[in-house]
């Protein structure tokens, strides 16, 4: 097989390069050239052809492989396009379904608290009409108290209960406690005190009681 001529423009058209490459080869002189009025031609050897034909065949086959790539990536693209819009439409129902159960819940509570609360005043209404009113126990103990201490005020002006006279002096009632409970314990007969219904009195006209505190 003979070399094959062709111009420098046809050339690198063939070889799939630029005009300037195939210049570089003859000036490197792997390509042989010649001028033919006024117009560049080079030789390609038979080698070169064939080497040319094999790259543009490998091209051709990486085409076609890069172009069933690109078809099975647009592919895979649309089926994972399809899949997110049926997992959103998915998630959008269960959550759909869970606002709904959460409110037919709370609705369930809250018609169990009204039936609750129902239940509890029917039960405290019942208890309060059966119920007798509780009288405080001390009034009674009170109010003889009250009548015993005037009683004794009729007789002797000047007798008092003798909380009443600490609670004047401005004691605690800690402590006030503390020296009437003294006073009550005591065996020893002391006529400054007069014990009445658990209850002390004093005479401050006739006696002096500085010493209790």
């Amino acid at each position: 097989m003979s070399n094959k001529k062709m111009t420098v423009e046809e050339a690198a058209q063939y070889f799939n390069i630029s005009k300037e490459a195939i210049h570089n080869r003859i000036r490197r002189g792997t390509l042989e050239s010649t001028v033919e009025d006024g117009i560049k031609y080079v030789f390609i050897p038979p080698s070169k052809i064939t080497q040319a034909q094999k790259v543009k065949k490998n091209v051709a086959v990486d085409d076609r492989f890069h172009f069933y790539l690109q078809e099975q990536n647009k592919e895979l693209q649309q089926k994972i396009e399809k899949l997110e819009n049926e997992t959103r439409k998915l998630r959008e129902e269960k959550e759909k379904l869970l606002v709904q159960e959460r409110i037919r819940i709370e609705q369930i509570y809250k018609e169990k608290d009204i039936q609750l609360n129902n239940i509890l005043n029917a039960i405290s209404s019942k208890f309060l009409l059966e119920a007798k009113p509780i009288e405080p126990e001390h009034t009674y103990d009170v109010e003889i108290a009250q009548e015993e201490e005037e009683t004794l005020q009729e007789i002797k002006p000047k007798i008092i209960s003798l909380n009443k006279y600490l609670k004047k002096q401005k004691i605690s009632q800690q402590k006030r406690e503390k020296i009437i409970k003294k006073i009550k314990k005591s065996k020893k007969t002391d006529e400054r005190f007069l014990i009445k219904k658990e209850k002390v009195y004093i005479d401050i006209a006739s006696y002096s009681y500085d010493d209790l505190f």
